[in-house]
């Protein structure tokens, strides 16, 4: 138990000091380089190209990647294959951001000259304000900390921290200087869950309607809820137009209070739900996930009308769930 509790207290004291890190950046970033670091990125014409060697690289990736989903286009690019042809991608109107701790990354260095060359203006993401790469560009971020996290102080932990988190703060920003909406996200992020609930449509997701007229007794019920396997059926008068549904339930309820010598007289009509709650074909599949769901009594099927009033197809809440919404 004791090393149970040492051990807590380790991460504990690790997690504080990455906070603490990050809380200094906030405390310490100079608001005129902020604001033009800003108004670089916010007013720039082509791409922003984010570079970084190790560490550095890695989280130089995860911030393009962080400004391209959030409205921003972003690409990272290694220094080294930068220095051997990948300084193609790099063209006029855009700009670039550098991470560097120590600020004397080799590899960034050699490729600042051609980068100013091409007039490409450089925002840099130091640990070390009075390096060579905080001087040679345009506007530099402090991102010095006081100690890594590591207990040599020598692994990049709290350095990359709060390197992320300026540019989870730059992308941040700009995106709300953008206006991305939330329909504006969800179109970079179809596959994502608030991407879904945003861009699914009932249309994608309702199954072809099963139908059945009023007057249909009750064995073509049965029949033809067995043959599509939904649970319910449709209730459609001659023009196609919905009238009511007979789900599984109803059938049951109907037949357990019904003499059997009285089930010729069934039908359809005398089992439905009349003028049951219903979606649009264009209705959001989220915003129907949330009419059966957010009820006293929970509904599991929907029949899907189309503005003509024409019963179209039926939604079951399985398929809506299985979306992943």
């Amino acid at each position: 138990m004791e090393q149970v509790n040492a051990n807590h207290k380790r991460v504990s004291e690790i997690l504080k000091i990455e906070a603490d890190a990050i809380l200094h950046s906030a405390i310490n970033l100079d608001s005129a380089s902020v604001d033009l670091a800003i108004s670089l990125l916010s007013d720039c014409s082509g791409k922003v190209i984010v570079t970084g060697v190790g560490k550095s690289g890695v989280i130089a990736e995860k911030i393009a990647q962080t400004m391209t989903s959030t409205g921003t286009i972003a690409v990272f690019v290694h220094p080294t294959d930068a220095l051997h042809g990948g300084l193609g991608v790099v063209a006029c109107g855009d700009v670039v951001i550098a991470l560097s701790n120590s600020g004397e990354t080799e590899e960034i260095l050699a490729i600042v000259p051609t980068l100013k060359q091409r007039g490409i203006a450089m925002i840099a993401i130091v640990g070390n304000i009075n390096s060579t790469l905080a001087r040679q560009s345009d506007v530099f971020l402090d991102g010095s900390v006081d100690k890594e996290a590591c207990p040599l102080n020598l692994a990049p932990t709290a350095s990359t921290t709060v390197a992320l988190a300026i540019g989870d703060a730059l992308s941040m920003t700009v995106m709300e200087l953008k206006g991305l909406t939330a329909e504006d996200f969800a179109a970079n992020h179809p596959a994502g869950r608030l991407g879904k609930r945003l861009t699914l449509t009932v249309a994608s997701l309702m199954r072809t309607s099963p139908s059945v007229t009023p007057d249909s007794n009750w064995l073509e019920v049965v029949r033809s809820i067995s043959d599509h396997a939904l649970g319910a059926v449709n209730v459609i008068d001659g023009d196609g137009r919905l009238l009511g549904i007979v789900t599984d339930g109803d059938l049951r309820r109907t037949i357990e209070r019904t003499d059997p010598a009285d089930f010729n007289d069934l039908t359809a009509a005398s089992m439905m739900t009349s003028g049951p709650i219903r979606a649009e074909p264009t209705m959001l599949a989220f915003d129907a996930l949330r009419l059966m769901q957010d009820r006293p009594s929970q509904i599991s099927v929907l029949p899907v009308v189309d503005p003509a009033g024409i019963c179209v197809g039926l939604l079951r809440l399985h398929d809506v769930v299985g979306s992943g919404l």
